[in-house]
């Protein structure tokens, strides 16, 4: 039996708004899609139906909820297709799963990755999606509902000296690529005077919009190491020549963010935790081989992890 024919309409709409993502996104399509081939593309979403139970848990009238994501370029992350608009990845994954659970649809908007959290409140975007970790500066102005458990790490060429980071004094004087307006560079910024109090030369923090763009400053020799999320790091290490996993360096929850007060994060929570309970949870970790990123239960703005 052909099973994806009884989908009910919602449903199909929800998953499908993912083909072709709007907005206002700079990313290179072309270069993203670049490594397609490396693309897991199973179908683990498609077999979502929607939980009334969990859906009545949305504010009342809520069909329609509008999604900003961040194109990063690599696995699992959010990246494209071979076809350059075909969005996939891991919290895509998450994403069209919830909605299904949810029975609501979805208006793709693509950003860059520091411009979702601030558009939030304008209610300009329903919620985000893009691997988003739940730090404690973070939910002074943000709401979270966490779905997996990922975090910070570090990795650089074959070649270098570098074997494990565990205290940034080893970066000093050396070139650290890494996302703009992510937790890696709010970390190296406000941990740049650990080198200069110790009388050694600052490192440099080197940001950028692409996860494309990083690993070319670091196959390079533009930069020295990269610091990035631990799921990205090891994907790109697997998948790229000369490349090694330095260490994990600080774990954080990571998920959806809304605007603080929001009423959506008790469905979103409900609708988790059924994925956690009906096995596609299992399933969307295998395809982007994250086993190591599982939560027990989803949580509305837990802490931030301290490790």
């Amino acid at each position: 039996m052909r099973t994806h024919l009884l989908i009910p309409f919602v449903a199909i709409t929800s998953a499908a708004l993912f083909l072709t993502a709007c907005g206002s996104g700079d990313t290179d399509t072309t270069s993203v899609a670049a490594d397609s081939a490396q693309v897991p593309t199973t179908d683990v979403v498609s077999a979502v139906r929607k939980d009334a139970a969990v859906a009545k848990l949305l504010p009342a009238g809520t069909t329609h909820l509008t999604v900003a994501v961040s194109v990063g370029g690599t696995p699992p992350g959010t990246t494209y297709l071979a076809d350059g608009k075909t969005l996939t990845g891991q919290d895509v994954d998450f994403t069209k799963a919830v909605a299904r659970v949810l029975g609501v649809e979805l208006t793709v908007e693509q950003a860059s990755f520091e411009a979702i959290l601030p558009a939030l409140d304008s209610g300009k975007y329903d919620f985000g999606a893009s691997n988003f970790g739940v730090t404690d500066e973070r939910r002074r102005t943000i709401d979270f509902v966490t779905y997996i458990n990922d975090g910070q790490g570090f990795a650089t060429r074959k070649d270098s000296k570098l074997a494990k980071v565990t205290d940034l004094r080893q970066l000093c004087g050396l070139n650290v690529a890494t996302g703009a307006g992510t937790t890696f560079e709010a970390t190296l910024e406000q941990n740049k005077h650990l080198c200069t109090d110790a009388g050694k030369k600052a490192y440099q923090v080197q940001t950028y919009a692409e996860q494309s763009a990083i690993w070319s400053s670091l196959q390079q020799g533009r930069s020295d190491l990269v610091m990035s999320t631990i799921n990205g790091l090891r994907y790109a290490v697997a998948h790229q020549e000369g490349l090694k996993f330095l260490n994990e360096y600080h774990r954080l929850d990571v998920g959806f963010a809304f605007k603080k007060g929001t009423k959506l994060a008790p469905a979103f929570q409900a609708a988790v935790d059924k994925l956690l309970s009906d096995g596609t949870y299992d399933r969307i970790l295998r395809k982007w081989g994250t086993a190591g990123s599982a939560i027990e239960r989803s949580r509305i703005s837990p802490p931030e992890l301290k490790n």
